[in-house]
């Protein structure tokens, strides 16, 4: 028989093994969305009736990688922009998309969050969601603005579109199978789905440029 876990280091292994079990089973199935609470609990070695004792559904559960995956997707931007000043639009669009395709469960989740996530859970864990999430943004937004020529302004439009196009090009370019048998047989309705980060990059850039013209 599974023995509860007792103490409070033991309750937040036993959340960090369903967070992981979460995680790796997003990227073996293609995207959160083919996982379920019973098979994340089975990849955690737990019993299916555990996961209520730390996380009340698995759109609480995902918000929580979300959350996380903002943290990480600033670590990784801060970590790129080291001593860089007076970065070219172009440029910030460049690290932008870069670090944003280095974080591919915060891709997929980033169409899922606004669309059931934050709106299926608690209003406290809803409250902490957007208190830390948009605590990151703001540091995103910093370390951009203090890098590059570009004002705060310019680039807040500029994550918000960034954060757009994400949502909706990283599930294009990661089709269920359905869809990607349907490409084979068209490939001109799949020609999108093959160059996630290139077409980011160029439509960021684009995005940039233009922004970097107008009065803020």
């Amino acid at each position: 028989m599974q023995r509860r876990a007792r103490s409070p280091e033991a309750k937040l292994r036993r959340a960090e093994d369903l967070l992981e079990a979460a995680r790796g089973l997003a990227a073996a199935r293609g995207g959160v969305r083919h996982i379920t609470l019973a098979s994340v609990t089975e990849a955690a070695g737990l019993h299916p009736s555990a996961v209520r004792r730390y996380f009340d559904s698995k759109e609480e559960l995902l918000l929580e990688l979300a959350e996380r995956g903002w943290r990480q997707w600033h670590e990784s931007l801060a970590a790129r922009l080291v001593g860089t000043r007076g970065l070219a639009p172009e440029g910030v669009a460049a690290v932008v998309a870069a670090t944003l395709a280095a974080q591919p469960l915060l891709c997929d989740l980033l169409t899922h969050v606004p669309l059931s996530l934050e709106g299926d859970v608690c209003i406290e864990r809803a409250h902490r969601y957007k208190t830390n999430t948009f605590a990151v943004y703001d540091a995103i937004v910093d370390d951009l603005t203090a890098a590059s020529t570009m004002t705060s302004a310019q680039v807040q439009d500029l994550i918000t579109v960034a954060l757009g196009l994400t949502a909706n090009l990283w599930q294009i370019s990661h089709p269920t199978p359905t869809l990607a048998e349907l490409y084979a047989q068209h490939p001109r309705w799949g020609h999108i789905a093959l160059d996630f980060e290139p077409r980011l990059t160029r439509l960021l850039q684009a995005t940039a440029t233009g922004l970097a013209t107008v009065e803020t």
